[in-house]
C-alpha cells in the first residue's frame, strides 16, 4: 500500500501544545491503521513529513488503543505530542474523558477536557550519568564549549519513556544560536540510543526555554517535545532542581516561529511525569 491508496481523510494532522494551528509540534494521526504493515506506517511518516505521526493499530474498547509512533526514517518507542494529539483527535470524535495509549514502553493515561487539553502521564522516569566521553563528544557535535554549560544543571541522560541528554546552557544566546553538525551528530545518537537531545536554559526557577535536535528521525529539530519534557521532569526531580510537587513551564518552537508550551507536573509518590498542553487540527 501507499500513501496515495490512502483516503486522505484517514490521516489527520494536529498542532500539538499550541492553541494555534501555526504553532507547537505538527503531528500526523492515524486513527485506524491496523491493516498496515510497519513498512507502510513508515512510508506514510515519511509522506506527512512531521517529526511523527501516531498509528492506532488496535482499539481494545473502554478508551484503550494500542499506538505506535513513526518519525520519516524510524519507528520511535514513545512520543508525547503526537500523543497529545491523538489523544485530542479522540476526544474531538468521542468525547473528553481518559484514554489509555499501550505503547511500546507501557501504557499512557490520557486526560483530555472539554478545552481540547491533554494530560498525559509517562511510564517511570530515571535518570543517569553522562560518560565524560560521551558529553564531550555531544559537545563537540552541538558545536558548544564546556564554558557554555550552566555549572547549576548538571549533563544527565533522562528517561520517560525515550533516551533524552539534558544539557543546560547558561545563557538564552547560546541556546539560540543552535548549530549542529548533522552527521556527527545523529551517528552519535544512533550508537547511544538517545531520540533527541534536551538542550535547556533556565529562564526562571520554574521556567525554562527548551530545544530538541532531532536527527535520529530526519528533523533537523522538533518543536515541541513531550517525550523529553517528561524525562526533564524527571531529571528536574531526581537532581533535587525543584519541589517534589513542582509545575513547571517549559517554552519550545519559539526559535523556530512555531512555538509551543508545555506543563510539566511532578506529584509526590509518583514515578511518572504528567506533561500537558492544548492540541487543535491543522486545517486542510
Amino acid at each position: 500500500m501507499t500513501t496515495e491508496s490512502i483516503d486522505p481523510a484517514e490521516i489527520l494532522r494536529y498542532a500539538a501544545f499550541s492553541a494555534d494551528p501555526a504553532g507547537g509540534n505538527p503531528a500526523g494521526v492515524v486513527l485506524a491503521a491496523g491493516t498496515l504493515s510497519d513498512a507502510e506506517m513508515l512510508a506514510i511518516a515519511a509522506e506527512v513529513g512531521y517529526s511523527e505521526t501516531a498509528f492506532l493499530t488496535e482499539d481494545r474498547g473502554a478508551g484503550v488503543y494500542r499506538v505506535r509512533y513513526f518519525s520519516p526514517l524510524a519507528e520511535v518507542p514513545f512520543c508525547g505530542h503526537a500523543t497529545v494529539g491523538t489523544a485530542v483527535a479522540l476526544a474531538d470524535r468521542h468525547g473528553p474523558g481518559t484514554y489509555v495509549f499501550v505503547t511500546n514502553v507501557g501504557e499512557v493515561p490520557v486526560v483530555v477536557d472539554d478545552q481540547r487539553r491533554a494530560t498525559l502521564t509517562s511510564v517511570g522516569a530515571r535518570v543517569a550519568e553522562l560518560a565524560p566521553e560521551d558529553l564531550a563528544a555531544l559537545l563537540a557535535a552541538l558545536r558548544w564549549e564546556a564554558g557554555d554549560l550552566d555549572p547549576a544543571l548538571p549533563p544527565r541522560v533522562a528517561y520517560a519513556g525515550a533516551y533524552h541528554p539534558v544539557i543546560a546552557t547558561g545563557t538564552r544566546q547560546r541556546l539560540a544560536e543552535l548549530d549542529y553538525d548533522v552527521p556527527v551528530l545523529k551517528a552519535l545518537m544512533e550508537a547511544k540510543g538517545w531520540t533527541t537531545v534536551q538542550l535547556v536554559w533556565r529562564a526562571a526557577e520554574d521556567r525554562f526555554d527548551v530545544r530538541d535536535p532531532f536527527p535520529v528521525g530526519g528533523v533537523y529539530e522538533d518543536p515541541a517535545t513531550g517525550a523529553a519534557a517528561a524525562a526533564f521532569g524527571g531529571y528536574l526531580r531526581d537532581e533535587w532542581l525543584v519541589p517534589g510537587d513542582a509545575v513547571v513551564q517549559l517554552s519550545q518552537g519559539d526559535d523556530l516561529g512555531r512555538p509551543g508550551r508545555l506543563t510539566v507536573t511532578l506529584t509526590p509518590g509518583e514515578d511518572g511525569v504528567r506533561v500537558s498542553g492544548t492540541a487543535v487540527p491543522i486545517p486542510g
